[in-house]
């Protein structure tokens, strides 16, 4: 529930902006490559994804009320932006992504407007288990792309699936010299997690900085900078190598601005992008900003409203100028908090280290390996869709499984929107099935009761995730209140959403000091041994029906 009045605050002092500025340099180490490999992976050119730190960092931190958050590009905006790309430009990527941007720029105004109309409640909305179908696709779809550009292979494949397919046949073609590049990259960062564990002093060194320690010099001993073949002995086999396997820049920051084409953003296909970039990206961001607010030692509460108009805000210019979406990225942002950051300022600093780069060491960047990137990229998509995704979902209750894997399955077949809907609709019908009445399934049906310092809400029929809103207005509108109680004794159901949501809230009025109690469960069961697993109550009766 987006509060201003329990947002941390987040002014800086001499005595911190020094742990800012130091964070900031991390953060800016994990950035670099990982920005040049998400606007390649998108189909945008290597350089938006640096513009889009920039502004994230220099502009939008300024506006939103999440201070320990990192604005920048994200994975999980890859499948969208790549195929707006490809499909808006019939072939010709640099249309495409001229018609990508405008898309961008439109969706930035969708999430200002969300952000004025109080939308930050989105972030409580969707169930996880579709969010989370959803990120699993995506790391699925990551991956089927960047294993060939991995191994050094241009795959003939477009489609998710057909990827998948073809990457036995890209294993057997592989480059021998890009794919050691690729390889090893991959070692370390499976490896690192491991060896900084008993290596402390490590921990100050981001994974992503060791790998391209390690691959621009390999760069060199392959001598990626200069087009010429190069035979296998084992084989007899001959590979082409050359500079199409590095980073390639424009000469200047200014030679970077690219501005959006508009004559095509009236098509179906960019209103379905406009809604893809919106939709997603504002979901994306919200929990990602709920996330660091969870990991902040101070334990603040970011007003996801200010926070989304940020975003947009950030996303309008960045659109404008060549950029790609931004979104408050999870990974960085945990990052910037293990570095010890404590205020606005480390974000401030991780983009500022981006611009004066790109500025005065672009040769460097030229140097950096696809390969490496692509290395990156495939263990992001690798930790989206663990096995233990799946295995956290099925603890949850056998039906979040369900939704998880018909969201992901659909995703990968489909697009995003079908894929999120078709999750959506799953859970619908199961909590159909399991006796939430039609009646209840976007309006909740709450008696109210009001004594002295306390409210009781009282839920009838079902309180599921699509009709939690409903619900959170309504503790809303008790804020002065400083003990609130809800009774579940007449729901049939109460879903995992509701129970995720509502053991959140319970945190962040104890640390306002309210109470916030959830009464009646006692005849409900549990649909599996997680403390926050959906309920239900197996008989209704006729007294509790009225």
């Amino acid at each position: 529930m987006s509060n201003p009045n329990i947002s941390r605050a987040s002014t800086s002092s001499a005595s911190t902006w020094r742990n800012d500025l130091v964070s900031g340099f991390l953060v800016f180490l994990i950035a670099l490559p990982l920005c040049l490999g998400i606007a390649m992976a998108s189909g945008f050119p290597p350089i938006a994804g640096v513009l889009t730190a920039v502004v994230g960092g220099m502009v939008a931190t300024w506006l939103g009320s999440a201070p320990l958050t990192i604005k920048g590009p994200a994975a999980g905006l890859i499948v969208i932006a790549l195929g707006a790309v490809q499909e808006l430009g019939g072939g010709d990527n640099a249309v495409g992504y001229r018609r990508a941007l405008a898309c961008i720029a439109v969706a930035a105004v969708t999430q200002i407007a969300f952000a004025l109309a109080r939308a930050g409640t989105l972030g409580d909305f969707f169930p996880s288990s579709v969010v989370h179908g959803m990120l699993a696709a995506i790391g699925i779809i990551i991956c089927s792309k960047q294993v060939h550009t991995l191994v050094g292979v241009t795959p003939s494949a477009k489609d998710p699936l057909h990827l998948i397919l073809e990457i036995p046949r890209s294993l057997l073609r592989l480059n021998p010299e890009i794919a050691s590049i690729g390889i090893l990259s991959m070692i370390l960062l499976f490896g690192y997690p491991v060896v900084a564990k008993r290596a402390r002093w490590m921990q100050k060194i981001p994974a992503p900085m060791l790998v391209l320690a390690l691959s621009i010099p390999l760069a060199y001993v392959f001598d990626l900078e200069h087009e010429h073949t190069y035979t296998l002995a084992a084989t007899q086999t001959t590979y082409a190598i050359g500079p199409n396997f590095l980073v390639n820049l424009p000469g200047n920051l200014v030679q970077a601005i690219v501005f959006p084409d508009f004559s095509y953003v009236g098509t179906p296909a960019s209103i379905k992008y406009i809604v893809m970039f919106s939709l997603v990206g504002s979901i994306e961001s919200l929990l990602s900003a709920k996330a660091v607010d969870a990991l902040d030692p101070a334990k603040g509460r970011s007003d996801l409203d200010k926070d989304l108009l940020a975003t947009g805000v950030g996303n309008l210019i960045a659109g404008l100028l060549g950029g790609l979406p931004m979104i408050s990225e999870i990974v960085r942002s945990s990052a910037n908090i293990g570095y010890g950051a404590k205020s606005r300022l480390s974000n401030f600093f991780h983009g500022t280290f981006l611009l004066l780069f790109v500025a005065f060491a672009p040769g460097l960047i030229h140097r950096i390996p696809l390969a490496a990137l692509a290395a990156m990229l495939t263990f992001t998509g690798i930790r989206l869709a663990s096995p233990k995704e799946f295995a956290k979902t099925l603890r949850i209750g056998r039906e979040q499984l369900v939704i998880f894997a018909t969201t992901a399955a659909m995703c990968i077949v489909s697009d995003l929107l079908v894929g999120v809907a078709a999750g959506i609709a799953v859970k619908l019908l199961i909590h159909l099935t399991n006796g939430a009445p039609l009646r209840v399934l976007f309006r909740s049906e709450v008696d109210e009761r009001v004594e002295e310092g306390r409210v009781v809400l009282r839920v009838k029929h079902a309180a599921i995730f699509s009709n939690y809103l409903s619900i959170q207005r309504k503790i809303a509108n008790h804020a002065h209140v400083p003990n609130v109680e809800i009774d579940f004794a007449n729901a049939r159901l109460v879903d995992h959403t509701v129970m995720s949501n509502l053991h959140e809230l319970q945190g962040v009025m104890e640390r306002n000091g309210r109470t916030l109690t959830l009464a009646g469960l006692g005849d409900h069961f549990q649909m599996s041994s997680h403390p926050l697993s959906a309920r239900k109550r197996p008989v209704i009766s006729p007294v509790a029906e009225r």
